[in-house]
């Protein structure tokens, strides 16, 4: 097995760091590395933190994650695994929410439901596959790691998922954290023209002009509208939660995610112009 190299970027969050170390220090199987950049110290965003700790990594596997998680203590051994068969080039890994609270079980139906999609905050890859295409986008705040998955797979790189490396992400603590992480995702994607979420956006759009037309229409087909849209939120979400705070909080969330969603694209399109 190559040498791994376990690397990762803080800033302004030495709790989160102190997270993430003590669960790779639990790990089975240890890294022959760690490499912790501070974007405070080195005036990096995340992207060019990576960049930088994989320049200096001397591990032919790279093992990425974040600070605040919580790696399973099977994790690394688990992701790394399947680099035994010398075509892979990317492994990913699992991620589940980190949530104590009702709020943060309910922010968890947003945050947590699309895992097809490879996330730094679980992954490995073998640094020749990150040489190839050229690293992680550094112009990137946010939706680099998906912008760097993608890459990977247009370069033919050979993926592999490993359900059993998972990783425990912790959820915001209150709706205005909640808006803000909702916020700079949407921006990231429209600043990258990530067209799977873009496309999304797009539908969040729609349906606030099919509600503002309901609106001019009748005022009662606007009540139902929106007693529809309160239903539809619920309905996603309440089967995970089945709590009474969530037929609140669930409401409150997909009000929150749509409005930071369209208020965050157009920043990403500013941004982009």
């Amino acid at each position: 097995m190559p040498k791994v190299s376990f690397i990762t970027t803080v800033k302004n969050d030495p709790r989160g760091l102190k997270i993430l170390l003590n669960s790779l220090k639990q790990q089975t199987k240890q890294p022959d590395e760690v490499i912790v950049i501070d974007g405070e110290k080195t005036g990096t965003n995340r992207a060019q933190g990576r960049n930088l700790a994989i320049k200096e990594a001397a591990g032919e596997i790279i093992a990425v994650s974040d600070a605040g998680c919580k790696l399973d203590k099977k994790w690394l051994e688990t992701i790394t695994k399947p680099f035994g068969n010398p075509t892979v080039d990317v492994v990913a890994g699992y991620y589940k929410p980190d949530a104590k609270t009702i709020f943060q079980k309910c922010l968890a139906c947003y945050t947590c439901r699309d895992y097809s999609l490879p996330s730094s905050r679980s992954i490995a890859f073998r640094k020749s596959a990150w040489q190839t295409v050229g690293g992680y986008p550094e112009d990137l705040d946010y939706c680099e790691d998906l912008v760097f998955a993608e890459k990977l797979r247009k370069a033919g790189c050979k993926f592999k998922f490993a359900g059993r490396a998972i990783v425990f992400w912790p959820q915001r603590k209150n709706i205005l954290q909640a808006f803000w992480q909702f916020f700079n995702y949407a921006s990231g994607d429209a600043k990258a023209s990530y067209w799977p979420h873009l496309r999304k956006i797009g539908l969040v759009y729609l349906r606030y002009i099919f509600g503002i037309l309901l609106f001019y229409k009748s005022l009662g087909y606007w009540v139902i509208g929106l007693l529809g849209y309160c239903l539809w939120a619920i309905w996603k979400g309440y089967r995970y939660v089945n709590h009474p705070l969530a037929l609140v909080y669930l409401p409150l969330l997909q009000l929150t995610s749509d409005l930071a969603v369209m208020a965050g694209a157009l920043r990403g399109l500013f941004k982009k112009i």
